[in-house]
This record gives C-alpha cells, structure tokens and sequence, in this order.
C-alpha cells in the first residue's frame, strides 16, 4: 500500500484511472480485535457516481469496493512476467491456442475473429477479440449474434483476465449487458523438457490420426465428422494412446500440437479405474519428445478452474498459470429459449 510521508496509508487512484490494474485496501469491519481490512489486486474496471468501484481480479471474479471504505489504493504495474518458464505475452498465447483447436468457419470483424465449427466446443465456437472490432461495441455484439444465429448457434465472446493485454474491461461491458459467463479456465505455461524427462514413454503409441481405438476413450460421445476436423487441426498434431487389453478401449490417452516453439497439450484422460498410476505423465512425455524432435521448447495447456487433479499433475511437471479465460454467452432478450 502507498504511504505518505507521515506514515499514513493513502488513496492515490480517481476515476480517471479505469482500466490500470490497481491495489487497494478496503476497511471491512471493527471489532474488539481491532480494525478488519481487506486487499484486492486487479484491473479497475469501473467507478460509478453513488461511489462504488468494481474491480477485477486474475481469476475473472469482479469484487465490489465503495470508495467510502478505502483506505489507501494506488495503480500498480501490469501482471508480473513469470519468473520461471517461458516469456509469453497474451495475443501470442491466444492464438497459439486457437490455432491449435481451429474452427471450420471464421469471419474478421476487425480485430474480432468469428469462430464456428458446428458447436463443436465453444473455443471453436466462440469469438476471440484481440483487439477492437471497429464498431461501437452495441453494434459489434448485434453483429456477434446475428452471424451465429444464422448458423443456429448460439453467440460466444471468449475474454481473458489476469496477464498483461487481457480483456478485463470487455469482460465487465458483457457483463453489464446481461451476457453471462459460463465456464472459466487457465492456459498454463511451462519448460517442455521437464516434461519429457519425467517418464519414459513407454508403452505408449503415437500417431497422426484419432483413430477408431483414441476415440473409445475420448469423453465427448458421438463424435461428428466436424469434431474429427477440429481435433485434427492444427500445424502438427499428435494422437497418444496406452492401449488396453484385447477389445477394450486405451487406458490413456492425449493429444498434442506443435506450433513452433510451442507444444499444446489437450485431451489427456485416463480410464478412471487406472488412474494416479502415472499414465497421463507417461502420455504427455512420449508426446513431449515427439515435439522436442520436431523443435519446441515450451508447452502451454488449458485446465478449467475446478479441475483439481490436472491441476496438481500440471503444478508437478513445471507448469504453471499465465492467464485466465472465460466464455460469455449471449443474453436471451426474446424468451425463446434457443439453445
């Protein structure tokens, strides 16, 4: 917290600083114990008339501050670098991933990609705005939402928060307009050696196509000819799998892309009677050296926030968060009900 030079905390941010990630220190109750307070550190996104300031933090989670109750705040750098790993900013990460798991179908509105893949998953199914669309932002989202109606889909915008260049004060308009966030996930980063030397590999067999035996253990059922296409895109994409005994589905499998320095992972499962016996780090290690052959350095995946397990394997093989992403769904002003 600032601290003047007479020793007390001071509120050094106005109104005019919206958009700069900040720090701030709220007073949130008394008691015998004394004074209770609270920090928070993240993007201001808005500071209203009556007083009252919404800021959002690394995770996507908007916390509510009324001015009143500050006492002290000041703007703060941008998200630090990691201090280990590989240097990525965002926009590079961003569409690294999106070339990774590609839509059939995308449209430029300025700087806004429109992606449709038949509702094949909302990353391919899902606008990615890396800069302004070149429209007000009212007519830009009536844009969104026509373009997926005609495809009978219904409208995404996918934002980021908690690194430098993310989408904090976008995803607070959506917000604002009544479109709601469905599902938060990080892209995690990492060294890609580590991960290849933390096993051998063996027993695994790769291959260029997901196969009729991969898609026995693949979790989305029914998969579409337009599913087979998002999940062989990308610019060199691997399929692993451990098989099973004879006529049973793999008892693991993963999937990898390769785009320059970086290896993408996705897909990685294991049968459930067979797991915490180090078959997903088998996986991702044979796939691990498969793209170190081909070049890469670094590796970069992408967990949902209450994946607890993947969690503690990621944190185990080196890697760690570098963002935060979210997906906004279209508000239903019509009562239709359309999916």
């Amino acid at each position: 917290m600032e601290i003047s030079v007479t020793g007390l905390l001071k509120v050094l941010i106005t109104p005019a600083d919206v958009g700069k990630r900040v720090s701030v220190r709220q007073l949130t109750g008394s008691g015998a114990a004394g004074e209770k307070f609270t920090d928070t550190v993240g993007v201001l996104t808005s500071w209203d008339d009556d007083g009252v300031l919404m800021i959002t933090r690394r995770d996507g989670r908007v916390v509510r501050v009324e001015a009143s109750s500050l006492v002290a705040g000041k703007v703060v750098p941008s998200a630090p670098a990691r201090r280990r790993g590989p240097a990525a900013g965002y926009a590079e990460l961003a569409q690294v991933a999106a070339r990774a798991w590609p839509p059939l179908e995308s449209e430029r509105l300025g700087a806004w990609e429109l992606r449709a893949a038949g509702g094949f998953t909302r990353r391919a199914n899902s606008v990615l705005p890396l800069g302004e669309p070149g429209l007000p932002l009212d007519a830009a989202l009536a844009s969104v939402r026509g373009w997926y109606g005609e495809r009978g889909l219904p409208a995404y915008v996918q934002t980021a928060t908690g690194a430098e260049g993310t989408q904090e004060l976008l995803s607070a308009e959506l917000e604002r307009r009544g479109w709601t966030r469905e599902v938060t996930a990080e892209l995690w980063t990492g060294a890609l050696a580590p991960v290849a030397d933390r096993a051998e590999g063996a027993g695994v067999l790769l291959s260029r196509e997901a196969d009729e035996a991969w898609l026995a253990r693949y979790q989305r059922e029914g998969v579409s000819e337009v599913a087979l296409r998002v999940l062989g895109g990308g610019r060199s994409v691997w399929f692993a799998r451990v098989p099973g005994a004879d006529g049973w589905p793999p008892v693991a499998i993963g999937r990898c892309v390769v785009d320059g320095r970086w290896a993408g992972f996705a897909a990685v499962e294991v049968d459930p009677v067979r797991r915490r016996q180090g078959l997903a780090t088998e996986v991702m290690a044979a796939l691990a050296r498969r793209a170190l052959d081909e070049g890469a350095s670094a590796a970069w995946l992408q967990v949902e926030e209450d994946n607890d397990a993947a969690r503690r394997l990621y944190d185990g093989l080196g890697l760690a968060p570098h963002h935060a992403y979210h997906h906004y769904r279209e508000p239903d002003e019509t009562g239709s009900g359309r999916p």
